[in-house]
């Protein structure tokens, strides 16, 4: 390693040759923790990294890739050069843009002390104008800058206005809106839920079009799956159902922006085709909530549309899938009696009862909760109920102590 940095800082004419061996060097992680401690090593890299040589360039941005992708503190020596990375990336070479953009998304997960070096020297300013790239590669790149900086804690108070107050939001919402490669497409994605799970910027989103975009995009995934999804679809899908659950939770932000039955159709076609991965089932069934709670249009197209057969499918998914649909259930219940006399003579009471079996008190009290909401805008529930030995389920909780209270009240 010695023998190849004095090599560079000769500047003999092998030096392309000792930079293609140094960064096949510097992928062992014993090299890099040597390479760090040699005298003026990240000084020669940034020296060639500026060189008018595009070929020098190139090997210097491998080996500074490499060493961003390092154990600390092999990344945090990468901070010298962090303003030719930012320079370089309104530069001509796409494989110079690729590379600067990775080692900075590399550098930015690293520590708050970079972070805070990089905003100040206009990472959000030269990402903005980044995104104007007609390339594919350049935009994934970005995304992927940009969703490690959206992850820092310190995202809410201090990056995320930035962002704001940049086009980025615009620009990625018009991107997904227009139609990308899977790849820039899913950090785009990753970046508004980012931003929309910091619960700071919801309102500006919604202002800016986020619902009906990523509604659309909804709907396009949804129409264009095949019977078995693609590898990777779900870190497309995760974050745009994560999106729009976040956003329709925003108070007084969402009401009446979205009322399009198709929605839900497209949501059940999803959930239908990832029925094997539980976590994006929960993430469609959160949004499926968000839709419920509130609004009974959707209540209403649950039911009309013949849905309720494959939301009750989803029962035994998982835990927290089992939950969510009884809460979903919950909703429609409480629009009052002819929603609960709807879900009554769709033969739910014999589903229940052996939910109200299951070892899982969280699943058993979302039970007790619907069994209430029935039986009190519909009593015919309660003597159906009856009929088919609820009585004794219920008398089997009146020891658990979470769950005794309202199994009382019930048999009451």
């Amino acid at each position: 390693v010695l023998e190849l940095l004095r090599g560079l800082q000769r500047g003999s004419e092998d030096r392309s040759s000792s930079l293609c061996r140094l960064h096949q060097a510097l992928r062992h992680k014993e090299t890099q923790q040597t390479f760090i401690r040699l005298e003026g090593s990240i000084r020669s890299l940034v020296g060639l990294l500026t060189s008018s040589l595009g070929e020098l360039q190139l090997g210097a941005a491998r080996c500074l890739h490499e060493l961003s992708c390092g154990q600390p503190p092999v990344p945090e020596a990468c901070l010298p050069a962090t303003p030719y990375l930012l320079t370089y990336l309104a530069g001509h070479s796409l494989e110079l843009t690729e590379l600067c953009l990775y080692t900075l998304g590399n550098l930015a997960v690293e520590s708050q002390a970079v972070r805070r070096q990089l905003l100040p020297q206009g990472i959000i300013p030269v990402l903005a104008s980044c995104i104007q790239s007609p390339h594919e590669a350049v935009l994934e790149g970005l995304g992927y800058v940009l969703s490690q900086l959206l992850q820092a804690k310190e995202a809410p108070m201090e990056i995320i206005p930035l962002v704001l107050s940049s086009a980025l939001p615009q620009q990625m919402l018009r991107l997904l809106h227009r139609g990308l490669g899977a790849g820039a497409a899913v950090e785009f994605a990753w970046c508004l839920h980012y931003i929309t799970c910091s619960h700071t910027a919801n309102r500006e989103l919604l202002a800016l079009g986020a619902l009906p975009t990523l509604t659309e995009l909804l709907l396009q995934l949804a129409s264009d799956i095949p019977p078995e999804p693609p590898d990777g679809l779900e870190l497309l899908v995760c974050p745009v159902l994560r999106c729009l659950s976040s956003l329709l939770a925003e108070p007084n932000g969402a009401e009446g922006q979205l009322q399009d039955h198709r929605l839900l159709v497209a949501l059940f076609l999803l959930l239908q085709s990832f029925l094997q991965q539980p976590f994006v089932v929960q993430e469609g069934l959160w949004l499926l909530n968000n839709l419920t709670a509130e609004d009974s249009f959707f209540c209403s197209a649950l039911l009309s549309l013949d849905l309720l057969p494959a939301l009750l499918q989803l029962l035994p998914c998982s835990q927290m899938g089992s939950v969510l649909v009884l809460t979903v259930l919950c909703n429609v219940a409480q629009k009052g009696p002819a929603y609960c006399q709807q879900l009554h003579q769709q033969q739910l009471l014999p589903l229940l009862l052996p939910t109200l079996l299951l070892p899982d008190p969280a699943v058993v009290e979302q039970c007790l909760e619907l069994l209430h909401l029935l039986f009190l805008h519909w009593p015919e529930a309660a003597a159906d109920f009856i009929r088919q030995g609820g009585q004794r389920a219920l008398e089997r909780h009146q020891g658990t102590p979470e769950l005794q209270e309202r199994a009382r009240a019930l048999l009451d």
